[in-house]
């Protein structure tokens, strides 16, 4: 699903200089770099979203209407989002390695601690907490990945890396929803908590230490300069709205499906709402596919039709028939994970001076959007159930279609 990257505006330290050799793909220590990074993604993706499933419980646990259970979520990647930039700064100054690790204990812990708390109120606590600390290795990941890692096999292992976000997105999502039938919302979150704290142990013992990390001094006067020129783009603060919405509609429509699904006329369990869910596996294949047709298309030409896409697979949502609403649903996966892949990828292109910042920028309107549109969307339930929902997500949307139209008359940059 996403990958993060350091603040770039940074000056080195005087230190020693790091040894010249890197992981190459094949050797042990290259594969046990894979393995701890494709556990510390799945890992981080199924703590973070696998209480999706759980809000209908939550709701009715707690007396909550849908928009306060959407807390559940929300307070976590709004914190999460809130703490990506500060962490790179300390992982900067503190190395990459040792804030990955702290990071997934202290999360996994805190997930711990919330299947046992009282109140509701304690747990969006403990949510929030959880959102602050697990920022520790989102936001570092990548940097890690480019310092230690040859080139050439470089790709190998931010995709193995980028595969543990989906497959523990999904999963996460799955398995809760189906322990949720069995032993309740506490359970779920026991089980999610588990698999974290030993996926914590692994991550430790695989991933070997840091021999190229060069602890860096903070050059303030230079970051300013680079969020100036990333203002002054013609691209990317578009981009950056489009993050915010795409997440936001994205999160909202799996925040509030379980609401409509458990409910008549559908009456679904939460085991066979766990199959729904599975829907997500479609953004996999549609990440890699989308890829290669904005290679010969144009990013520009292909942004504004993945979002047409997810109105479509909204518009079949409002069917009271599984046969109408299965298909929806998955256009509508299918359609954000591939104008997701589109406009992150842009950034890139766009960003001359300050990617690394003009990531971490992107990545946290797209996490905010997932906190506040995600539960404002969930107002709507209150007023019109889940065309309420779907008519606040086709505003998000057609605002998301103008910019991107907007974007398919930007001229593309020349040549670095």
């Amino acid at each position: 699903m996403s990958a993060q990257a350091p603040v770039a505006s940074l000056s080195p330290i005087p230190a020693p200089a790091a040894p010249a050799g890197k992981l190459h793909a094949g050797t042990p220590a290259f594969r046990a770099t894979a393995r701890a990074m494709f556990v510390g993604g799945f890992c981080t993706f199924a703590m973070l979203y696998g209480t999706q499933p759980l809000m209908p419980l939550f709701a009715h646990d707690f007396g909550l209407t849908p928009a306060a259970a959407s807390g559940v979520v929300s307070m976590s990647t709004g914190a999460l989002a809130l703490s990506l930039i500060p962490a790179s700064l300390l992982s900067d100054r503190f190395g990459r390695r040792e804030l990955m690790n702290a990071a997934l204990a202290l999360a996994s812990l805190l997930m711990l601690s919330s299947a046992f708390v009282g109140g509701f109120g304690a747990f969006l606590l403990l949510r929030a907490l959880f959102g602050i600390v697990l920022a520790g290795l989102p936001a570092v990941a990548m940097a890690y990945l480019s310092e230690e890692v040859d080139g050439k096999s470089l790709g190998h292992s931010m995709g193995l890396y980028i595969a543990g976000n989906a497959l523990g997105g999904m999963c996460g999502r799955f398995l809760a929803a189906v322990l949720a039938d069995h032993f309740g919302w506490r359970g779920a979150v026991l089980a999610l908590a588990l698999i974290g704290c030993a996926g914590a142990w692994l991550f430790w013992r695989s991933l070997p230490p840091s021999r190229h990390f060069q602890p860096r001094r903070h050059d303030f006067a230079r970051m300013r300069s680079e969020l100036a020129a990333i203002a002054g783009d013609g691209g990317l603060p578009w981009l950056f709205l489009a993050a915010f919405l795409l997440m936001g509609c994205f999160v909202s429509l799996y925040n509030y499906l379980g609401f409509r699904l458990l409910a008549p006329p559908f009456n679904l369990s939460q085991s066979l709402l766990a199959l729904v869910f599975s829907l997500y596996v479609v953004g996999i294949w549609a990440s890699a596919w989308v890829g290669r047709l904005s290679d010969r298309l144009g990013r520009r030409n292909v942004l504004w039709l993945m979002v047409a896409a997810m109105l479509a697979g909204l518009a079949l949502t409002l069917a009271d028939s599984l046969w109408l609403l299965a298909p929806g649903i998955a256009l509508f996966t299918f359609g954000f994970f591939a104008a997701h892949s589109v406009a992150s990828s842009w950034v890139g292109l766009r960003a001359r001076r300050g990617r690394a910042l003009a990531s971490a920028l992107y990545l946290s309107c797209y996490y905010l959007g997932s906190s506040l549109y995600g539960s404002v969307s969930g107002l709507m339930w209150g007023y019109g159930g889940w065309p309420g929902v779907a008519l606040a997500l086709t505003a998000g949307l057609a605002l998301l279609l103008a910019a991107a139209l907007w974007l398919r008359r930007l001229q593309p940059l020349p040549a670095a």
